[in-house]
């Protein structure tokens, strides 16, 4: 190269200042996620991708302020190349070996877009994500913690493992011990978490590794080689334990850690022991339960881990105790029962370290490497998308992958249904996150069904709605203290911000194109077996049609799935939940699939606890469903929508045995046949998040100090008032004077001729309304439906002047108004009369969508 050329470009690439202040900026202020590295100009990237367009390749090498985040259009190119042709490639290269190109010195700004020629481009590039997506040659993303958590540095890793035996239920002998709660008194503290936020903080901030400074050394510290003491730890992702205290050599009571922000909510746990001994039988009694029903009580067992029998015999987690007892604790300070779970076991080794959980655990970081796996392979990579949702309220990143395969026109790409799956609302229902790692195993493989249905559907898939909770080890709720699964109606994007954006993202997909089906997998403690709660659907055009999919299910896996478990009820303290809020927006098949924690009660299965295997199998499952459900050949539907109408027949005639349904059962409300979905893990709303509980209690006070302050006028006795009182009183009923005779004359013409009877009624609520303004809206309406007075008593009573009177009178009005039918929907129908169901107990599923707000539509990618 010509010396005095590059000493030109020497000069003329400089850093670009508004770059170097927005770097150290979000650094400083803890913003800036991506790890320093190669960064090449995305305009360069920007133009490839979108235009594929050799006029627009700018230089890939910047000199030394190449060190910046990713930018995101980069990384789709690392993560999709195959997507690029090969004549782009071909073009990349020989612009690669143009160096003078390379080094432009026409590159003035990395904000404008430049072309070779120095001609500016009226257009600023993509912006930088704050938070970086993982790549294949970098480090995940740490999860973000809140700044209250410790957190240890280890990494915690489990192998996957499916027992080669069944794991049968544990059998009560009825002899099972049930030690006395002693606490700290009785015993000694040897594992307890310092300053856990409860209901009376909430969150404000979040971090990578948690809360700063030297980590604290929570257990006991052993006093030689003969102490046989255990050492707890629970700071680590999912872990929730809050306390250990050893009562006995060999016996423990352990507290766990509610919600974060809350009070509630103790069901999960995760947590790790060392320093075991082998030929010793140990007692675990966790004290602070709050389900007063649990899977422990019919035989399920916790399950445990081994690290020494992980590394030499490759053995996973597997289900192990005895002496299992579920009971009430007799000892809770009042404010409400807790309930206690006790176990024994024996560990296979001496100073092993191993772990106890409720299920299997699935961490954000598990998830992280699957999905980096998946954006690695070069196949699964051109039909799996990858892309952020949101950011959770502490910064963790919401994924939503696009699964569908290239359409060849946008025609064919626009005639695609959707199918929208989630899992993981509720962070500690682990069994959630199996069933979306079978579901996602299988729709990404090369299996002829899963290419056929990548052909007919586009998956939008959300693999963990909740991570701050997942993260925190969380059993329900989010880190805004709240069940996120009531809020789905939520306006407010900030406190729920991953639901938020879920529903958005469905309101646009919804402008698009029809939504076939949507499901949100969830985990069950109370019963056994994998099962859905879906919406009725009141329109009889598509009567009993949001049971046909449940029902082929269960036929595809009799072993797990339980149709009778199935609930279509929607009740009111459900209304924000995930499949109800769906549902009306438009999508008839709208489901909640609840897994059982424990196992199943059917077929081959009967009395054994599920694996991960046979959670992940159900995934799989699920798409063989929707194969047979959208089969042209129809035979397989209508069959089982004449099984359910036989079955829902037989249903009504056993719960309505003694009343007459001939030819009319087929009317009757679906939701007064079935029991609500009570059995379920529902928690009511909460309301707000503290700290706007917080901010609105400071607002209605200043509402109230301003409302007092205008209020200051002089204050009337109670004589003064009387005395107005009867002033305004003796106006009105002089006016009511002058015109009785033609009232009287009204009255009378009122008897003589009935059929005007109802504009009497109108007309004579009118007039009492004018006379008595304070008269309740409910006793109005009530008088409208009701019975009407006789004219001639209207008619004193308007002209009465004696206030003894009109209080004689009033009650008449109640009487009147009592007569309105009652709207108790408990009371028995009459022996001889035909029940009065009412069909439209809740609205029809709209199928249109010309009354949602107008969204931008989403990119359709098509291939050529």
């Amino acid at each position: 190269m010509f010396p005095a050329l590059e000493t030109e470009l020497k000069q003329k690439i400089l850093p670009d200042p508004y770059e170097d202040f927005m770097y150290h900026h979000l650094q400083y202020y803890g913003y800036f996620k991506a790890q320093r590295g190669s960064l090449p100009n995305s305009a360069t990237h920007q133009h490839v991708w979108k235009n594929n367009n050799p006029r627009y390749l700018l230089s890939g090498s910047l000199g030394k302020r190449d060190d910046l985040i990713l930018d995101p259009l980069q990384k789709e190119k690392r993560l999709w190349p195959s997507c690029l042709s090969s004549a782009v490639h071909r073009q990349m290269e020989a612009v690669n070996r143009d160096s003078l190109m390379l080094s432009s010195p026409l590159l003035k700004s990395r904000q404008l877009l430049h072309d070779e020629f120095g001609k500016v481009n009226l257009r600023l590039r993509e912006p930088r994500g704050l938070f970086a997506f993982f790549s294949g040659s970098g480090p995940l993303q740490a999860p973000r913690w809140p700044v209250e958590c410790e957190v240890i540095k280890e990494n915690i890793h489990h192998i996957e493992w499916v027992p080669p035996q069944p794991e049968h239920f544990y059998q009560p002998t009825g002899s099972e011990k049930i030690p006395e709660i002693v606490g700290e008194e009785g015993g000694t503290v040897v594992y307890q978490l310092d300053s856990v936020p409860t209901e009376d903080s909430y969150f404000t901030r979040s971090r990578v590794g948690g809360k700063r400074g030297v980590i604290k050394e929570l257990a006991v510290t052993l006093q030689g080689p003969e102490d046989n003491t255990l050492l707890f730890e629970s700071r680590f992702e999912s872990g929730n334990l809050q306390k250990a205290v050893r009562v006995d050599t060999y016996t423990y009571e352990l507290t766990l850690r509610t919600d974060l922000y809350t009070r509630k909510h103790t069901q999960w746990f995760y947590f790790r022991v060392q320093n075991t001994r082998k030929d010793a039988t140990y007692r675990f009694t966790i004290v602070n339960l709050l389900k007063p029903k649990s899977l422990y009580t019919v035989g399920m067992k916790p399950l445990f881990y081994s690290q020494l029998d992980a590394k030499t015999h490759s053995i996973g987690w597997r289900r192990e105790g005895d002496e299992i007892k579920y009971y009430r604790n007799n000892s809770d300070d009042g404010q409400q029962p807790l309930y206690c779970l006790t176990w024994t076991i024996q560990f296979p080794h001496d100073q092993d370290t191993c772990f106890f959980a409720h299920f299997y655990p699935y961490t954000y970081t598990d998830l992280q490497c699957y999905l980096l796996s998946v954006t690695n392979n070069p196949v699964q990579s051109q039909f799996c998308k990858l892309r952020t949702l949101c950011q959770s309220l502490a910064g963790n990143t919401v994924y939503l992958l696009t699964i569908t395969n290239p359409a060849r026109t946008p025609q064919e790409a626009a005639a695609k249904k959707a199918v929208v799956l989630s899992a993981r609302v509720h962070p500690g229902e682990s069994n959630g996150s199996w069933i979306m790692k079978g579901f996602l195993d299988f729709i990404l493989s090369n299996s002829p069904d899963a290419q056929l249905l990548r052909d007919t559907f586009i998956f939008k898939v959300v693999p963990m709605l909740n991570p701050d909770g997942v993260i925190v080890g969380n059993y329900r709720c989010s880190l805004a203290g709240r069940d996120l699964n009531r809020h789905y109606k939520t306006i407010l994007k900030e406190s729920f911000p991953c639901v938020w954006h879920t529903r958005n993202m469905i309101k646009r997909l919804l402008e698009e194109r029809e939504v076939l089906l949507y499901c949100d997998f969830h985990g069950h403690s109370r019963k056994n077996n994998i099962f859905l709660y879906g919406c009725n659907n009141n329109d009889r055009k598509f009567w009993l049609h949001e049971r046909v999919f449940p029902l082929m299910l269960s036929k595809n896996a009799p072993d797990k799935f339980s149709f009778h478990s199935c609930n279509f009820k929607v009740q009111k303290c459900k209304e924000g939940t995930g499949r109800v809020v769906m549902w009306r927006m438009g999508i008839l098949n709208s489901y909640t699939m609840e897994s059982t924690f424990g196992g199943s009660t059917l077929g081959n299965k009967r009395d054994t606890h599920f694996t991960t295997e046979d959670l992940k199998s159900l995934g799989y499952h699920v798409c063989d469903t929707l194969l047979d459900f959208c089969d042209p050949d129809r035979t397989k539907f209508m069959q089982c929508l004449a099984e359910l109408k036989a079955l829902l027949q037989q249903e009504i005639h056993k719960k309505f045995k003694d009343t007459d349904l001939e030819g009319s059962w087929s009317d009757i409300s679906l939701s007064d046949i079935e029991s609500s979905t009570s059995g379920s893990d529902s928690s009511l709303s909460d309301g707000l998040p503290v700290h706007l509980l917080n901010i609105a209690n400071e607002l209605n006070q200043k509402k109230k100090k301003m409302y007092k302050k205008k209020k200051r006028k002089p204050l009337q006795s109670r004589k003064q008032r009387n005395i107005q009182y009867q002033k305004n009183k003796l106006m009105q009923e002089s006016e009511l004077t002058e015109e009785a005779p033609g009232m009287a004359g009204f009255a009378s013409t009122l008897q003589k001729q009935p059929a005007f009877l109802k504009n009497s009624k109108n007309t004579s609520s009118s007039m009492m309304k004018n006379e008595k303004p304070r008269l309740s809206e409910s006793q109005a309406n009530g008088r409208d439906r009701g019975t009407s007075l006789d004219p001639s008593e209207m008619t004193t009573l308007m002209l009465t002047k004696n206030k003894e009177r009109m209080q004689r009178e009033k009650p008449g009005f109640a009487v009147s108004c009592s007569l309105k039918r009652s709207t108790n929907s408990s009371q028995e129908p009459a022996p001889d009369m035909k029940p009065n169901w009412s069909r439209n107990r809740y609205p029809a599923t709209k199928r249109g969508h010309t009354a949602t707000v107008a969204y931008p539509s989403l990119h359709i990618y098509t291939y050529p």
